[in-house]
């Protein structure tokens, strides 16, 4: 095995103890023989549930020699409460030990910068390799499996022994559900996410008429009962009474016939949009990213497109899909359709001249003009400010809304999902009120007969509520992530992206550049020099003294392919990973900002 940096591995810390362990509490010391690898996470990064998917396959074909740690690293504040780990932990099936880490102790101790990280720790307990991003698990993989081999035969090497203990699940009707719609006759349509089906509700919200899906994790089409889906999301009902589903993890939108029972996959090939794939035609041959909800609006099928950070659309007539809004960048961009910013657009609602966007990792909610095509903010200013403020728009802070509903006057309500709360947004005023609090992650709502019926996803349930006239008075608070600038010097600053080829693999540039840099500032002045793509993944920045302290948004892309001559059709693989990196411009601090794509920093 090739030779690497022996660099002992920190012990594992976090206020909010163990999940997934039966009660007991870990130390790397207990985890020696094992190959360990520490998936830095926090749940509401569309990029970390990818990971999660990602790892699935490695982990149960090596489950008796490696340990998957996830390490839970909050942004969001309610993603320092702890209950709220336990319910991310049963919504997205993580089978692993799960650190709960809320004052981001063991995020520091191993110098991280980016959701999701991944660092492999041997059976001796050396770190031996660091990714951030997605699209690494076939190097891990690799990794993996050459750690078997040298620590076998060493001895060091302990099989068997998981310290994984799968938690009791809760019975009931909905698991985690997550966006509801009115079907003409009067019932509910629900995604029930965390059984992987559709549900059919009666009026009183909570009678079962029919499940759609067997409730296994899948992509099948076919009867009702033979149907699978993995974890839906978005519904939306089109003028022909057929339902089109976001089936979130199997990158797909999927056709239910409420009439027949039918599910047809109508857009998606069931893999994951990466940088450079086809980004328009034949909706059955185009892959999509995460999908998370859906509305039916200028006479498209209009897809809040989570993992690229775009809204797409599906057009049923002609079978095609295309970008409609969105860079792939992720932050918050007003202007043209196409030159707009979002950052994981999870909820749309549409009226006749809007579609109505709730973009949740900036806590913010757009819209998109139907006449000019233009991308404009209602409420919120970024990736790293939220809270729960009322008033005024340009000052009212949200956290990390998932869902946006369209009141009959013509106003916003929010699913305020981190807030717990329903919030209004009235356009003709340009204020932000609370309609209701005391509701548990609410991700959707549906207006009846001049109630809201809201979806309050960790409580498993929907709830139905009557439109106040007067809103709800609360405290306000507003916060900031949590997670530590970096000071680097003013003037000239080094960036590094490192990147090394998975082993026998290598940078390919055969059809043109193998890697890609993208370097972007909030606010832009911070920035004097350096913004711009390029394929170098180094690159000398000039920061502005005089701005002080800012966000610097980069993305780095690199392509590797079998590195052997005697294979005819080398397989490649795409490593991607955008950072918001908060700095804070201080004299004599470090002139050099390294990011591990893959590898090891110096």
């Amino acid at each position: 095995m090739a030779s690497r940096a022996r660099v002992r591995a920190p012990e594992l810390v976090g206020a909010g103890g163990w999940l997934n362990t039966g009660g007991k509490e870990l130390t790397l010391g207990d985890l020696r023989g094992k190959i360990v690898l520490l998936d830095f996470w926090t749940f509401c990064c569309i990029n970390c549930l990818h990971v999660l998917d990602e790892l699935r396959e490695l982990e149960e074909k090596h489950r008796d020699t490696l340990v998957i740690v996830g390490v839970h690293s909050p942004k969001f504040v309610h993603e320092a409460e702890h209950q709220a780990v336990v319910d991310a932990v049963a919504r997205y099936d993580v089978q692993h030990p799960v650190l709960d880490d809320p004052e981001l102790a063991t995020w520091k101790q191993y110098a991280v910068r980016a959701w999701p990280t991944l660092v492999v720790v041997d059976p001796e307990g050396y770190v031996v390799a660091q990714h951030a991003g997605e699209g690494h698990a076939h190097a891990i993989a690799a990794l993996v499996a050459e750690l078997e081999t040298a620590h076998a035969a060493k001895g060091t090497l302990r099989r068997g022994d998981s310290p994984y203990v799968p938690p009791t699940a809760e019975p009931g009707a909905l698991r985690f559900p997550g966006k509801a719609l009115r079907l003409p006759d009067g019932g509910y349509l629900v995604a029930d996410s965390g059984h992987h089906s559709l549900v059919e509700l009666a009026e009183d919200g909570e009678t079962v008429l029919r499940r759609i899906g067997s409730g296994d994790r899948g992509l099948v089409d076919g009867a009702a009962g033979d149907a699978r889906f993995s974890e839906p999301q978005g519904l939306a009902l089109l003028p022909d009474g057929a339902v089109i589903v976001a089936d979130t993890v199997n990158h797909a939108l999927r056709r239910y016939d409420p009439a027949t029972g039918q599910v047809s996959t109508v857009a998606g090939t069931g893999r994951q949009w990466w940088q450079n794939s086809p980004t328009a035609g034949p909706a059955r041959e185009v892959d999509l990213s995460s999908p998370w909800d859906v509305a039916w609006f200028d006479g498209q099928v209009w897809i809040a497109m989570a993992g690229t950070h775009q809204l797409w659309t599906y057009d049923p007539a002609a079978g095609t899909v295309a970008v409609a809004a969105g860079t792939t960048n992720e932050g918050l961009v007003d202007g043209a359709a196409r030159e707009a910013w979002f950052a994981q657009p999870s909820g749309l609602a549409a009226t006749e001249d809007r579609l109505w966007v709730a973009d949740s990792e900036t806590s913010a909610i757009r819209y998109v003009s139907r006449e000019t095509h233009q991308v404009s903010t209602a409420v919120g200013t970024g990736l790293f400010d939220f809270g729960h403020r009322d008033g005024d728009a340009a000052q009212a802070l949200l956290q990390h809304p998932l869902g946006v509903t369209v009141l009959p006057d013509g106003s916003v309500a929010v699913a305020d999902t981190y807030n717990h709360a329903l919030r209004r947004y009235d356009p003709a005023t340009g204020q932000v009120t609370t309609l209701a609090t005391d509701l548990r992650e609410p991700s959707g709502a549906v207006v009846v007969d001049g109630d809201i019926v809201v979806v309050e996803s960790a409580r498993h349930r929907l709830t139905r509520l009557r439109l106040p006239e007067e809103a709800v008075q609360v405290e306000a608070a507003a916060h900031r992530t949590q997670r530590p600038a970096t000071e680097v010097a003013p003037g000239l600053l080094r960036l590094d992206v490192i990147f090394t080829p998975p082993a026998g693999q290598k940078l390919d540039e055969s059809y043109g550049p193998a890697t890609r840099l993208l370097v972007s500032s909030t606010p832009p002045e911070l920035l004097l020099d350096g913004t711009g793509a390029d394929p170098a993944l180094s690159r000398e920045l000039r920061l502005d003294p005089a701005v002080g302290e800012g966000v610097l948004h980069i993305s780095a892309m690199a392509a590797s392919c079998d590195d052997d001559p005697a294979i005819e059709y080398p397989t490649c693989h795409v490593h991607q990973q955008d950072w918001g990196v908060p700095v804070r411009l201080v004299p004599g601090a470090t002139d050099r900002l390294p990011l591990v794509l893959a590898g090891m920093s110096e």
